[in-house]
């Protein structure tokens, strides 16, 4: 059997969104749902569902429990034909989404994961190995793997999303990384940040900016943008999760820089029209 080109690891999560007209005031009130669904979440979902839609083969390691959450992930993510495999929890990750139609969310937890206190399995050391390209995204477990993702030798690319430059948890996986990605929501400059970690190491960084589209800078210092693909926004959620898969399938086919961001933003458009990470979860769901 062939080893898939992207190993990924990180969060995989049953979510329910409620879509408001506004987002709640910090006081006693009522408001009344515009729309409302339940939907696999997850950033590491969200990139391995976009790959293979766009044909990269990938393998996601996430942790899961042994509870009804849990099957409904699995059924989804098997119907859809993601490869996974599944770590030890108590629980599933699961999120209340509270959105606007213009795509600001407020996010809350209502379940985590567990700890994972075993050796890392050898099958997981293995498929970081095999793989060309290593995704680890922000969670404990992959946390835990950035060791022997810099040991395997293959390039590890990072999803920073909404870092406000400071955030103590996110440096060991800027530190390591060889691309990152991230939103320019609490950068007040996007490109400043980008240039900071190419001159740190980075081979190159890649911020997007919603609907004004994504901005990168190459390891020689060099400025890209793209603008958004216009589309009829059904949910935001998983667009910068497409966004990125389609820089990476994109990177892997041998595109330039350049090339990769408008697969970027034709991916991410492609994630907007759908009310769930991905219109391969449409039948599933």
């Amino acid at each position: 059997m062939t080893a898939p080109a992207v190993f990924i690891a990180g969060p995989a999560s049953w979510n329910s969104i409620v879509v408001l007209d506004r987002l709640p005031d910090p006081a006693p009130h009522m408001q009344f749902a515009e729309d409302s669904w339940e939907t696999v979440g997850g950033t590491s979902a969200g990139k391995a569902l976009s790959l293979a839609a766009l044909g990269t083969s990938a393998m996601l390691y996430a942790l899961i429990g042994d509870d009804e959450p849990g099957r409904k992930v699995d059924a989804a993510l098997a119907s859809a034909g993601i490869e996974v495999r599944w770590g030890p929890s108590s629980t599933t990750e699961r999120h209340l989404n509270l959105m606007t139609r213009a795509g600001e969310r407020v996010s809350l937890y209502l379940s985590g994961v567990s700890e994972q206190t075993a050796a890392v399995p050898e099958d997981v050391r293995r498929a970081m190995t095999d793989a060309e390209i290593i995704v680890l995204d922000l969670a404990a477990e992959p946390l835990r793997l950035l060791p022997l993702a810099k040991a395997s030798g293959r390039p590890v690319w990072v999803d920073v999303h909404d870092y406000d430059g400071d955030a103590a948890f996110h440096r060991p996986f800027l530190e390591a990384a060889d691309a990152i990605f991230c939103n320019a929501d609490n950068l007040a400059d996007p490109v400043g940040f980008l240039r900071s970690r190419v001159a740190a190491g980075a081979s190159f960084g890649v911020c997007t900016l919603g609907a004004e589209g994504a901005v990168a800078v190459d390891a020689e210092g060099q400025t890209y943008r793209v603008d958004a693909v216009p589309v009829d926004v059904v949910d935001t959620n998983g667009a910068g999760d497409a966004f990125f898969a389609g820089v990476l399938a994109a990177r892997l086919a041998g595109a330039t820089l350049p090339q990769t961001l408008a697969s970027g933003a034709s991916s991410a458009s492609t994630a907007l029209g759908s009310r769930h990470l991905h219109p391969l979860l449409d039948r599933a769901l």
